[in-house]
């Protein structure tokens, strides 16, 4: 079994390299230093136009959390039409209430837009914020999402990894359980293994030298001094790198007398 990997996408360069690099599918959003949010009408139609893979487009209004207001919800489905009339091919979203409880009534009708509009819908990180994570999958599964993006309820996936392993078993391939957060050509092979996830996300992202020889250095436009100007990119070796790393088998151990363990 190949093991897929879906491209958080911060770019229509980051998308174009993510394909370059054998990317299963495009997450389309902005702003990923802060959990992303959802692209312009630009980006996803130039992003849509320079490549064939399929293209995820995050539905989240704003950073901070997921509890959101009726004109935020309003954004949420002007942007969900937006995508659909753009081609794209699915969402990611996830709405939760002020007690750690997932929104089911504006989850619904948004997976039930999606899926009018031929797309499919997966829920994100917000579920890694639920106050019950099992509770919430059989919810995920019941409200007709057709994959969970988690870390496990952990900052990182790696540290995750054994709810995320348990949750792959409790969901029983009734919908895909895809490990995010931290996957890196360096763990993803332990994370793989571990929980017998068959999908994987990742940015794959470096950092891309700016090409300007002017630089300002008495203002801050959000980053740290010498940093404002640094651009964050898919790259598309370390794409390549992780999907490899991904399929490959586990090495395996030597007991004390130097025999493999099975």
């Amino acid at each position: 079994m190949n093991i897929a990997l879906e491209v958080c996408a911060n770019s229509v360069e980051s998308a174009i390299a993510a394909q370059k690099g054998g990317a299963t599918r495009i997450e389309l959003c902005d702003n990923l230093h802060e959990g992303g949010t959802t692209p312009s009408y630009g980006q996803i139609k130039v992003t849509l136009s320079k490549i064939d893979i399929p293209v995820y487009v995050l539905l989240r209004p704003r950073t901070g959390d997921f509890l959101y207001s009726d004109a935020e919800y309003d954004v949420m489905k002007a942007n969900l039409e937006m995508a659909a009339q753009l081609g794209c091919h699915a969402i990611v979203t996830g709405i939760l209430h002020a007690n750690g409880t997932i929104d089911k009534k504006r989850c619904t009708e948004l997976v039930q837009m999606a899926k009018r509009a031929g797309m499919k819908a997966t829920f994100h990180r917000a579920f890694d914020l639920c106050a019950d994570m099992f509770h919430a999958l059989e919810e995920i599964i019941d409200m007709g999402f057709d994959c969970i993006l988690t870390s496990g309820g952990k900052t990182t996936a790696i540290e995750g990894a054994s709810k995320i392993a348990q949750l792959i078993q409790k969901a029983n391939g009734r919908i895909c359980i895809m490990p995010g957060g931290g996957v890196s050509e360096y763990n993803v092979n332990d994370l793989v293994h571990f929980t017998g996830a068959t999908e994987i996300h990742s940015s794959a992202r470096k950092i891309r030298k700016t090409g300007m020889e002017f630089m300002n250095e008495n203002i801050l436009l959000g980053r740290s001094v010498g940093k404002d100007y640094d651009i964050d990119e898919t790259d598309t070796e370390r794409v390549r790198t992780i999907i490899q790393k991904a399929n490959e088998p586990y090495p395996l151990l030597k007991d004390t007398q130097g025999q493999y363990q099975s």
